[in-house]
């Protein structure tokens, strides 16, 4: 990557369209279809009837806020990509190891802020903002307002807000277990974590990057007797980024199903053993 500019970013490189979002091109987030077509050759094992359905609520969750943020406008005209490391070009030999540079200089209440100015700025806001977004803070009003200040563009954050207020309603609440307010019920303890597995940008511009984040993430209630046990699933978000005020927020969001690999063989653990884990093991600041 050259470093062109002041800020040690590459000012020569054109803006790339967001493909899906903008005029016509709404994205089309597919909801899962059951048993197999998975698209991953090997061949998987039959699901328990008894996880079938909550895995399946699991994942529309998990899927609600991508398909709000995707609907929303804001996309940009085509341009040429410039970048090396853009889709469609071989990866790097370090392409998936660790930079060794320090990833933020600061941060917005609890979450990273102070991205630098460059491709690894990009993708390490893009795995910090993942994880913020796909948090169990979402489900509280007053929390999610907090952050999305935090982690979105100031010309998108009231079109966020007005969408996600619409997506997290009292009826997601209840198939979700929680109070009619998103609040967690007595004795349980509800979970949504996001963890980023690896990021990769696949356009970018001095103003604009648009990153891939590979994630896991869990979602259920956790407790004795809970009917919406903890699950895990596999999907790839997919952020555009805009820089202002000095560093990357975000502008767009979109999310998809996988690629996800063959379930192991481990066993399952019991409710307190997953909430006593949520509670004592904390969160990373997330770095590429």
């Amino acid at each position: 990557m050259s470093h062109g500019d002041d800020n040690g970013y590459d000012s020569g490189r054109t803006d790339d369209a967001y493909s899906t979002i903008g005029g016509t091109r709404q994205t089309r987030t597919r909801l899962p279809d059951g048993e197999g077509g998975d698209g991953y050759s090997a061949p998987r094992r039959p699901a328990r009837v008894s996880r079938s359905l909550v895995t399946m609520v699991g994942v529309v969750v998990l899927l609600i806020a991508a398909i709000a943020f995707a609907n929303m406008g804001g996309g940009r005209g085509d341009g040429d990509d410039g970048d090396p490391g853009s889709a469609g070009s071989k990866p790097g030999a370090a392409s998936t190891g660790a930079t060794g540079t320090k990833p933020v200089t600061g941060k917005n209440g609890t979450i990273a802020s102070g991205f630098a100015h460059d491709d690894q700025g990009a993708q390490s806001a893009a795995a910090n903002y993942s994880v913020a977004l796909g948090s169990a803070e979402m489900f509280d009003k007053a929390k999610r307002d907090s952050i999305l200040n935090a982690v979105i563009a100031p010309s998108a954050v009231g079109g966020f807000r007005t969408t996600l207020d619409q997506a997290y309603s009292a009826g997601l609440f209840k198939n979700l277990g929680l109070n009619d307010d998103g609040s967690t019920p007595a004795g349980f303890t509800f979970i949504s974590r996001t963890t980023p597995i690896g990021t990769k940008v696949t356009k970018s511009s001095a103003a604009r990057a648009t990153v891939e984040v590979w994630c896991s993430g869990l979602i259920g209630l956790a407790g004795e007797g809970s009917t919406k046990p903890v699950t895990d699933g596999w999907f790839t978000i997919t952020m555009e980024l805009e820089w202002v005020n000095g560093d990357w927020k975000a502008m767009t969001h979109s999310q998809k199903d996988g690629p996800a690999p063959v379930g192991g063989d481990t066993r399952a653990s019991s409710a307190d053993e997953i909430a006593g884990a949520v509670n004592g093991f904390g969160g990373f600041t997330y770095a590429r």
